[in-house]
């Protein structure tokens, strides 16, 4: 079995639809919050194997079951 870690996490700035975020791409917003974990969690970017990373969109959402 392989080890897990979780070093540390993080969360996007919060927005609103169509507002001052809307022309940022979502991958874009990704990767800074990626890279700020890594500088945070002071581990070696050379040594993360694997980042599970999650998001939601609040905006007119349902769940259906």
């Amino acid at each position: 079995m392989t080890d897990a870690f979780l070093v540390s996490g993080t969360r996007t700035p919060v927005g609103r639809y169509g507002g001052a975020l809307s022309a940022v791409r979502p991958d874009d917003l990704a990767a800074l919050v990626i890279r700020q974990v890594v500088e945070e969690s002071r581990v070696p970017s050379a040594e993360v194997d694997e980042v599970i990373f999650g998001s939601a969109n609040g905006v007119k959402s349902r769940v259906v079951v």
